[in-house]
């Protein structure tokens, strides 16, 4: 399979330089939300609302999304749906660990440890393999600054960007001003099907919020 959206998402936010992630707490949840949104275009999760559901646990070939699987039904309980923003807070940070796993395993990073202070260890991932993260900004130039028709994965990654406010890693060289239209112009288009396409706006609402809430923590 190829390169799934929360590692593209997850890509995008490492330095190519020192293997670091940039805008952490934002491309988390970008990463979060990207695993759940191909749950949805697998047919694995549908998203009505608020609310998530389990819909099939059949496993899709991809390890990252077929890892999910029994989380998502052990985190339900027994129910039969649960808020979206709650699983994407539960998911965060595993969610990042295991898509910087499956990055490794595809040899396009590669991971690297020293220790803060002398004590505290701290992991970086450089990139092993460019091509995959030149290929990416490639695409994503080609539909939001070149204005090229989006496919579904990509109009979904690009919702998720936009609503993560992730813009300055996608395009680190224009400003916000020169994308956002266009990014929030892809996000509310007809590229998929309604359900999808709702699934997309619920995600969307609970990224922003829970970066913003993130955002406004910090500062």
């Amino acid at each position: 399979m190829a390169v799934t959206l929360a590692e593209e998402i997850m890509l995008l936010s490492l330095d190519d330089d020192s293997g670091l992630i940039k805008q952490r707490q934002s491309a988390g949840w970008a990463v979060a939300g990207a695993i759940l949104l191909e749950l949805v275009l697998a047919g694995r999760v549908s998203i009505a609302g608020k609310y998530l559901e389990l819909t099939r646990v059949e496993p899709t070939g991809e390890q990252l999304l077929d890892s999910r699987l029994p989380l998502i039904e052990t985190w339900l309980r027994g129910r039969c749906k649960r808020r979206v923003t709650d699983w994407l807070t539960k998911d965060q940070e595993k969610g990042v660990g295991a898509t910087l796993e499956s990055l490794r395993g595809r040899g396009v990073v590669g991971e690297t440890e020293h220790k803060v202070l002398g004590v505290f260890p701290r992991r970086r991932h450089p990139e092993a393999d460019g091509s995959v993260v030149r290929a990416l900004r490639e695409r994503l130039e080609a539909v939001v600054v070149m204005g090229a028709e989006p496919d579904e994965r990509t109009a979904g990654l690009i919702a998720l960007i936009h609503s993560a406010r992730l813009h300055r890693l996608a395009f680190p060289g224009l400003s916000r001003r020169q994308v956002d239209a266009r990014m929030a112009e892809i996000a509310a288009g007809q590229w998929a099907a309604e359900g999808v396409r709702a699934a997309i706006r619920e995600m969307q609402a609970a990224v922003a919020v829970i970066t913003i809430a993130t955002v406004a923590a910090v500062s």
